[in-house]
């Protein structure tokens, strides 16, 4: 965490430069430090294991402990609450750099920062970031965000989970689904009706510890890709909590999670970009490396198109995802660009990892090479933190929005 602390003191220095859209040309010096840091660090500790994280299900954590002390599990948490103290920008690039060498890992880093930390952060008191916050800067611990249900999928206003008040604690009944680092998490963000006449207006927001009595979890799903991640659903039944626990205003909820999605989907396009490199990593390498017709692939016109098309969504997305964390660190609106970035770098993910197959062939599809696990691996960035669905009404709403001003 101190090399993050010495970036963060320098990056003081040149925050206005960071802050301008000149970084889409050229990252600042800090920046470039502290992705050339974590692309070691994926290459050192994650790329070797990730096909057997993935093969065996296991959750990586001797790396995130390791990407605690490195500061990357507080990435945006003030020092004085025990994180780094960076920039989202810096956050994106860390996620990036880390989920080309893993993306499960990426994804744990991703949930944890942006869906834990960064709701308490923003709407926590000082004493609910003391205890919910600073305990889980180290990587010894993660948290994990319950939104979604069985029965609402991406309308997130329907909530059915519902908490009432009895005397100086709430009481939660429900269940949540798909949530992201469950078996492994030590603290949960948990979405509840408080309201039902009010609607999406009724919903407020509550801290809760795992373990804890009322709360169970389901069976760990057996998913496609990022495997190495716990995803189940949280049960609550009569799941009591201190009156304190809620996070935020009561009936603000709903407008907790949207704005939490929104710096999210910048994780995720992260996350998505770390993928496409990685499935362009591979195919370049194949190409160089395998021999047809007397000559590398690569010498291939055919070939050499799925590498220029490929290389072109990857960066076209990544400076779309830069743009969208600039704006957020210079506190502009940024719903529209973190929409339009996760679009953007999922369908890019979704693409290279589909073209770095065909440049393998039949190599690129067995588990003898990365490429079939980047494929399963990027499916799932279209789908979670709102579909690419979303994403377009989420963007389109925004643009009918600033012609109708």
């Amino acid at each position: 965490m101190a090399a993050l602390f010495k970036a963060r003191r320098a990056l003081g220095l040149c925050l206005s430069g960071c802050r301008s859209f000149s970084a889409l040309a050229e990252l600042p010096d800090t920046h470039q430090i502290l992705r050339q840091t974590c692309r070691d660090f994926a290459d050192r500790e994650l790329t070797p294991i990730a096909a057997r994280l993935d093969r065996e299900h296991a959750f990586p954590i001797k790396q995130v402990q390791e990407l605690g002390a490195m500061g990357v599990m507080a990435m945006e948490v003030p020092e004085e609450l025990g994180g780094a103290g960076m920039d989202y920008l810096a956050y994106s690039l860390a996620v990036e750099e880390i989920s080309r060498g893993c993306a499960s890992t990426g994804c744990v880093v991703s949930v944890h920062n942006s869906l834990y930390n960064g709701p308490i952060l923003k709407f926590g008191t000082e004493e609910q970031k003391m205890e919910w916050i600073t305990p889980f800067t180290t990587g010894e611990k993660v948290g994990c965000f319950a939104l979604s249900e069985p029965g609402n999928g991406s309308d997130a206003g329907a909530a059915s989970t519902v908490a009432r008040q009895e005397g100086d604690e709430w009481v939660l009944n429900g269940t949540k689904a798909w949530i992201t680092n469950s078996w492994d998490a030590s603290a949960t963000v948990v979405f509840a009706t408080t309201d039902k006449k009010l609607k999406h207006k009724g919903i407020s927001a509550f801290l809760i510890p795992m373990p804890h009595p009322g709360l169970s979890l389901g069976k760990k799903e057996d998913k496609l890709g990022i495997k190495a991640t716990s995803t189940a659903n949280i049960i609550l039944e009569d799941c009591r909590v201190p009156l304190g626990n809620m996070l935020g205003p009561r009936g603000a909820g709903f407008k907790i999670a949207m704005q939490t999605l929104d710096s999210g989907r910048i994780g995720i396009a992260a996350q998505a970009l770390g993928i496409a490199q990685a499935s362009l990593d591979c195919a370049a390498d194949y190409a160089h490396k395998r021999i047809a017709f007397g000559a590398p692939i690569g010498k291939l016109q055919a070939v050499q198109f799925k590498l220029a098309d490929m290389n072109v969504a990857l960066e076209s997305a990544r400076l779309l995802t830069w743009k969208a964390a600039l704006l957020r660190d210079s506190k502009k609106p940024f719903t529209k660009e973190a929409a339009m970035a996760k679009l953007a770098a999922s369908e890019a993910a979704t693409f290279c990892s589909h073209q770095a197959i065909q440049v393998l062939g039949g190599m690129g599809y067995v588990s003898d090479m990365p490429a079939e696990r980047h494929y399963r691996d990027a499916r799932i960035t279209e789908i979670y933190e709102g579909t690419s669905e979303i994403q377009r009404l989420v963007i389109a709403g925004q643009i009918l929005k600033e012609y109708q001003a």
